[in-house]
């Protein structure tokens, strides 16, 4: 049988689906599993996946995989459940029961190869330590660049560059579109590369972004800091996850539909009077010191 896996969204979405993956092969081991995603690469070498297609790429899909032959489609978007909406079970649980599979604590994994290690980790030889940080996500050529619902707010990751600058190279993966942090080495690279330079880090400071997916994906634990969304729908326990401080105003949500938040930062919505009062980075670097 023929399994049709779309993924509708982001890469750290992609990430995360590849637990989906897993979940749907343990329930059909003799199926063949075609994922249809923005970030076909996230796929590469997994065993669950028998082939792994970018969207536009499909030539001769249909015929291929669906016309006469035994097939399921699964192309429902999680995010629409009502569990999901609420927040009141992780994405994964509801990405599988949404299918009709029993979840059992499958986990994103990612794939690299020797080849690769050997050839991505030349970029990020250092002299000292590594911290690497993603302090700002979302897609190239949004409005705002800086969302106080997803991205670390600017003074405290500079207080934690400014703390860590004379023990480690710190690398900030971030692109030229987003806001850039003293003392830091700016990195923007492929999504298998970066994998790699969170491999090679000794310690690592994330938001709710691809490189958290990635980071959990890999086994490796690091601080991730959450405002909007709940680190019990998007997060993993490899990681410690630092939760934002109590709101300190009503937030305006004349605008919300199907979740609280816009996690692009609307500021109608903004539940605090500053950006300082978001995080206590004293919590951030004690954190960091003892991961």
């Amino acid at each position: 049988m023929n399994i049709i896996f779309q993924i509708d969204g982001g890469l750290g979405k992609c990430i995360m689906a590849t637990a989906v993956c897993e979940c749907i092969k343990n329930h059909y081991p003799d199926s063949k599993l075609i994922v249809v995603s923005g970030y076909p690469d996230v796929f590469l070498n997994n065993p669950n996946v028998d082939r792994a297609y970018g969207f536009g790429q499909q030539s001769y899909f249909y015929q291929e995989y669906i016309e006469d032959k035994e097939c399921l489609i699964h192309a429902h978007n999680p995010y629409l459940e009502t569990n999901h909406a609420q927040g009141t079970e992780h994405l994964l649980k509801t990405w599988c029961k949404m299918f009709g599979y029993q979840y059992n604590g499958e986990y994103p994994k990612i794939y690299l190869t020797s080849r690769e290690l050997e050839f991505f980790s030349a970029k990020y030889r250092s002299d000292k330590p590594l911290l690497t940080l993603q302090t700002n996500g979302g897609a190239p050529g949004q409005d705002m660049k800086y969302s106080w619902a997803r991205d670390l707010p600017y003074h405290v990751a500079q207080e934690v560059v400014d703390h860590f600058k004379n023990q480690y190279n710190i690398v900030h993966i971030r692109r030229e579109d987003q806001p850039d942090l003293k003392n830091t080495i700016t990195v923007s690279d492929n999504f298998r590369s970066l994998c790699v330079l969170l491999m090679m880090s000794d310690k690592r400071l994330l938001i709710d972004s691809f490189a958290q997916h990635a980071a959990a994906a890999l086994q490796l634990p690091s601080v991730v800091c959450w405002i909007a969304n709940k680190k019990g729908v998007f997060g993993y326990d490899t990681h410690i996850n630092i939760e934002a401080n109590e709101f300190t105003k009503k937030p305006e949500l004349r605008h919300a539909y199907l979740g609280k938040f816009n996690i692009i930062g609307d500021p109608l919505e903004f539940p605090y009077h500053s950006e300082k009062e978001i995080f206590n980075t004293e919590d951030i670097i004690k954190a960091l010191e003892i991961i």
